[in-house]
């Protein structure tokens, strides 16, 4: 694969990384929560951190996360808050998510040949702390030219400024660029408003979006078919130049 008019690949890093299967076990075992109460508690959570504004936040990330597991159980049990399961519950998923967040092989060597065509930049939302623990824990700098976490800097997706830095970082223009991602709202919408040459949305369960969502360039089942994707967008930019 040769790429010609795809300058650079901007890549988010949260794509269904969140392990929640130790603690949804945790309740079930140890305090005898029914089958379908830990699931709707786990999803309960999973939202709430998609729609975290830690930086308006006077809480430190920690005490924010025990607070969405807090609720989430008061949510769905109706009963009174139990901060000391929350903290269990928000310490059990931290470390047992940073224990799964490992690249597949697939991935590592789909990086590894992409990055011999084009430049790759991991671009990721979120509080500096939690984001670099994650980039640790997977290992994935190697496979990056370089690593921009948005709680680093004064906006984050979908603020265009954000994709700006990025691409000043590795010297191209914003209308040569692609971001994968797959959260409509922050990565799609991110690219549009940066006006990057394309978006593909990463959507691994078949979600149907809502009329309002923005709309992706590209769609995918699974971030391994973006070599393809790739391979289509810089053919139809060759031939409509």
């Amino acid at each position: 694969m040769v790429l010609n008019r795809v300058r650079a690949v901007f890549l988010d890093l949260d794509n269904t990384l969140i392990d929640t299967a130790e603690v949804i076990k945790l309740l079930k075992s140890k305090y005898q929560y029914k089958e379908g109460e830990a699931d709707i508690i786990s999803e309960k959570v999973q939202v709430k951190f998609s729609q975290e504004c830690y930086r308006e936040s006077k809480m430190s990330i920690t005490d924010l996360r025990i607070s969405h597991w807090e609720e989430a159980i008061q949510e769905t049990r109706g009963e009174m808050a139990n901060r000391k399961l929350a903290e269990e519950c928000y310490f059990l998923w931290k470390s047992t998510r940073l224990q799964h967040m490992t690249l597949s092989e697939d991935i590592k060597n789909m990086l590894t040949e992409l990055r011999k065509e084009v430049p790759l930049l991991l671009l990721t939302n979120g509080d500096t702390q939690t984001q670099r623990e994650k980039i640790e824990a997977c290992a994935c700098q190697p496979y990056f030219d370089a690593i921009v976490v948005g709680g680093e800097q004064e906006e984050e997706k979908p603020s265009p400024s954000i994709f700006y830095y990025c691409c000043d970082l590795l010297g191209v223009q914003p209308g040569d660029c692609v971001m994968v991602g797959d959260t409509l709202e922050t990565d799609i919408q991110g690219g549009l408003n940066a006006g990057l040459k394309a978006t593909v949305w990463i959507n691994k369960n078949g979600i149907v979006p809502q009329k309002q969502s923005p709309v992706p360039h590209y769609v995918a089942s699974s971030v391994l078919e973006l070599r393809a994707i790739l391979q289509k967008i810089d053919y139809i930019s060759s031939v409509s130049a």
